[in-house]
């Protein structure tokens, strides 16, 4: 601002020493055009306006104008497709993928923005004017040729809470003002979806059990309605208006649902139950018409299903979609009058997708295709065994299929940032698992939109954990950026935020702390899945025997790479067998390592902090969260190794040292029980379905969901492992 200001007064003084010019203040801003087709999308109206308030704020004088309507003034901005008349033939002869972008000055001085589809035009749009936000001007000879590696790109919000409503079921969420008021303003839907194009994602899931009784009605069914209509009117408007405003910014907003449930009221007038687990004809005739309904009245609303969990049994689940739910979606086409079928997503979860989905091609072409990155967790960057042959052979079918990266019941509540953990795993999902689209959860999915931090205000999800969706966002549009660049790039997003000299050392702490919760589940844990919290502990039996507490192979044979689990490792040391890929022992030496370096870097960055001073203590608190959960199960896993070893030594020193180190554990905890009362909780699944390690609720409420209810748990199992020690000495 003072050079802006100085160059002024500069001016001033040279018209004055001249005899008398005009002033700064008077000298009009240059005129740019923006011209744009005549019927132009939507989305290019958009994209043509952002880049006008781009052009505004660095001083210019910008106008959209149709071609061919109005006489363009000032230099030209051509916003157009690829092949239209107005972009020059040396433009026109390059390639371009689906929703690509060329930007180019021409001979004439004019700038083209020439897309390969509507999206193109929009990016290209939304590019330029990034460029000249940066720039302060608008560039010289440009030429920028981009486009996205992944066809979908996006993340879900899910329209359920972190505890089960009373009277109902998982996933039983009305909608209403009540549950979801951030449903119901716009001002949050416009900031949002502005947050999601500004990071080129072009798809938004909903993620409801039964959403068709919130948003359509049924004329053979009028009491299967769930909210009353005075709800149920500001639903159509609203859904309408996100999925206008959504589809305005290029995104595709998709509807999850699950089968087979039916709304309350329609359950209690039949007698049946709200989720089903084998087809009838009521339940049938009553999906396939709000299925249809709901097309008709939402043609541009996609749909993605989960055939499994309520429904069981692979014959059931393939006739359910192949003669329910696909037919439902020709019935809602005929209706409105739709020629071509709108893209339908199936979830693998639950089903044998291996026989479902080629018999759902022989219904509906345009299926697309879903499966977990990583379960529920985010473990590595090298998926194998079945798991990645499922993704392979969805792959395979000639559609789209989608990476979902789901729960990340290990990651939360904390804040995670590891962008070249990101970057890997979105190689991955591209090279190893043949997908096409990535789609992401936030950290804390139960609790949308509201972070898991005590705050007051409650922080926004995509504000805590900007890092984490920008990350999968960059990477889900071009996972191939040379690392120099990528470093440079998040250098400069992080000093924005807190500061050039604190940037590389926060960076560098995001990276390292980003490393642990993934070697910690995938070692030692039971599962990937929501059934545990990993911050929130293990105890001492489940690290043991693992196989009492329903540990899932799965974990450690698809979802990490090749290596040991406890009781192999210490088999194997007692027989002196070779060890082979990641053990124990190096996990703990590993997460032990970055977890110390992530706080070394942290407290480096402290003191050159000049931005965000409570969001870098809040991240900074993250980090020793981290650091003692690491700590935690270093010394317990540890213990757990004694454990075990005495089953083969009998030598009351292993079980002695265990307690020592188990001792220790507990001091861990009361760290992390410390640090851990600056969040909320620390799941946000507060239900029975949480199991380890222990239930996420007693007597249907939310219970055991911070650390300073578990550390009594932890307590009293050292008090007991200490009396059985003593036992043990006394020959007992």
């Amino acid at each position: 601002m003072p050079s802006v200001r100085r160059a002024s007064f500069v001016l001033v003084l040279l018209c004055a020493a001249m005899g008398g010019c005009a002033t700064a203040q008077s000298v009009p801003a240059p005129a740019v055009s923006i011209v744009i087709d005549p019927g132009a999308a939507p989305r290019v109206q958009y994209g043509a306006h952002r880049l006008a308030a781009a052009l505004h704020a660095a001083g210019f004088q910008p106008a959209v104008v149709a071609a061919g309507a109005d006489r363009p003034t000032g230099r030209s901005i051509i916003v157009a497709n690829l092949h239209s008349a107005g972009v020059p033939k040396d433009i026109q002869n390059q390639q371009l993928k689906s929703e690509g972008f060329i930007i180019a000055t021409s001979g004439g001085g004019a700038v083209v923005v020439a897309g390969a589809d509507d999206s193109g035009q929009l990016y290209g749009c939304l590019e330029l004017a990034g460029r000249v936000r940066q720039a302060k001007r608008l560039p010289a000879d440009l030429h920028v040729v981009d486009a996205p590696a992944f066809k979908l790109r996006g993340p879900c919000i899910g329209m359920q809470k972190t505890y089960i409503l009373p009277g109902r079921h998982e996933y039983e969420y009305p909608y209403t003002p009540d549950l979801f008021p951030f449903f119901y303003d716009k001002q949050f839907w416009r900031e949002y979806l502005d947050y999601l194009v500004d990071q080129r994602m072009n798809t938004l899931y909903l993620w409801s059990g039964h959403p068709f009784a919130s948003l359509v009605k049924l004329d053979d069914y009028p009491y299967a309605l769930e909210v009353p209509e005075d709800v149920y009117q500001k639903n159509v408007v609203m859904f309408r208006y996100i999925a206008t405003e959504a589809d305005k910014r290029g995104i595709w907003v998709v509807q999850m649902f699950y089968n087979i449930l039916v709304s309350k009221p329609f359950a209690e007038h039949n007698g049946i139950k709200t989720q089903l687990a084998a087809p009838t004809p009521l339940a049938a005739d009553y999906t396939r018409k709000s299925v249809a309904q709901f097309v008709k009245q939402y043609p541009n609303v996609g749909l993605m299903f989960c055939l499994g969990e309520a429904l069981k049994g692979q014959e059931n689940q393939t006739q359910w979609c192949t003669q329910v739910l696909l037919p439902a979606i020709h019935d809602g086409m005929a209706a409105a009058h739709l020629t071509q079928e709108p893209p339908v997503i199936i979830r693998t979860h639950a089903t044998d997708a291996r026989i479902v989905v080629p018999a759902a091609l022989r219904v509906y072409k345009n299926l697309y295709t879903e499966e977990k990155y990583n379960g529920e967790s985010l473990t590595t960057w090298e998926p194998r065994g079945q798991r990645q042959e499922l993704h392979l052979t969805m792959s395979r079918l000639g559609s789209t299929h989608i990476v979902n990266v789901h729960i990340l019941a290990n990651l939360e509540p904390f804040r995670y940032g590891a962008q070249r953990f990101i970057k890997k795993c979105a190689i991955a999902a591209r090279d190893r698992l043949g997908a096409r689209g990535i789609h992401l959860y936030p950290l804390s999915y139960w609790n949308w939109p509201d972070a898991p931090d005590l705050t007051d205000p409650p922080l926004k999800q995509w504000d805590r954990d900007w890092i984490w969706f920008e990350a999968w966002a960059r990477y889900a549009w071009n996972p191939d950026i040379d690392d120099a660049t990528d470093h440079a790039y998040w250098i400069e997003r992080l000093s924005e935020r807190y500061g050039a000299e604190a940037a590389e050392n926060i960076l560098a702490a995001y990276n390292d702390s980003g490393e642990c919760a993934p070697r910690l589940v995938r070692r030692f844990g039971i599962t990937e899945g929501n059934r545990q919290t990993l911050s929130l502990g293990m105890t001492l039996d489940q690290l043991v025997n693992p196989e009492k507490y329903r540990a899932f192979p799965e974990l450690w044979e698809s979802q990490s790479p090749p290596g040991e689990r406890l009781q192999e490792y210490v088999d194997k040391e007692w027989n002196h067998q070779a060890h082979e890929g990641e053990t124990p022992p190096q996990t703990m030496d590993e997460v032990l390592d970055y977890s110390k370096k992530a706080v070394d870097e942290i407290d480096s960055a402290a003191s050159h902090v000049t931005k965000n001073q409570d969001e870098f203590r809040r991240l900074r608190n993250d980090i020793y969260c981290i650091r003692a959960m690491s700590q935690f199960y270093a010394a317990k896993a540890n213990a757990a190794m004694l454990v075990l070893r005495y089953q083969h030594s009998h030598d009351i020193a292993d079980m002695e040292k265990a307690a020592e180190l188990l001792d220790q554990s507990v001091g861990y905890y009361g760290s992390l029980a410390k640090f851990g009362t600056w969040y909320r909780f620390a799941n946000g699944m507060q239900t029975g379905q949480r199991k380890i390690p222990v239930p996420g609720a007693v007597n249907g409420k939310p219970a055991n969901y911070l650390w300073s209810q578990l550390l009594p748990v932890y307590q009293k199992e050292l008090d007991d492992f200490h009396q059985q020690v003593a036992q043990l000495r006394r020959g007992g």
